[in-house]
């Protein structure tokens, strides 16, 4: 039986942008940056202030896509290994955004943690959200800590800092093809 949250009833979104921030969060990580680089957030801030709300919603979108995506691969991963990938995924997840309280509100780790079990699932977390109602501005960064983290849970398991930024390209890239 469909969903009405399944993924196929979702847009993707603007996957190419959430891919390059959540990219440029990774790489500024690996470089040893572990607060704001204030070149790059004023970037950040310039262009998501140029988007309108129809692009904007679009970006957001992506993330979901990509926080879909992650999940998806790490629950084949899991499940070839006869594990339960919400069980190993969320709990990580969560104390991760415990640490981060300054971009991470406490109240808004819930909804989190229920986007990566509806991507793990198989639903669209996006059209998850949506039925509690609409985007909050306190659920953008954590949005983008959601889709960060999974990206580096998977560079981490497979021991390369580009993978899941690798993975989503080839996917777009192949999807051009199409």
């Amino acid at each position: 039986m469909s969903s009405p949250c399944g993924p196929e009833h979702a847009p993707a979104g603007d996957v190419g942008t959430a891919l390059l921030i959540i990219d440029s969060r990774l790489k500024s990580v690996h470089d040893g940056k572990t607060g704001a680089d204030p070149e790059q957030q004023e970037l950040i801030d310039q262009f998501t202030a140029s988007l309108g709300p129809e692009a904007a919603n679009d970006v957001l979108d992506g993330a979901c896509t990509l926080i879909y995506m992650f999940m998806q691969w790490l629950r084949m991963a899991y499940e070839g290994q006869d594990k339960d990938v919400v069980a190993f995924v969320v709990p990580d997840l969560v104390a991760m955004m415990r640490m981060m309280p300054r971009s991470v509100r406490p109240e808004v780790i819930p909804t989190m943690a229920g986007l990566v079990i509806a991507a793990g699932t198989g639903l669209s977390p996006n059209l998850w959200r949506k039925q509690y109602g609409p985007w909050t501005e306190d659920e953008m960064n954590p949005l983008e800590a959601t889709a960060f983290l999974l990206a580096e849970h998977i560079n981490r398991i497979t021991g390369d800092r580009d993978f899941a930024t690798r993975l989503i390209t080839e996917v777009l890239a192949g999807s051009d093809e199409d």
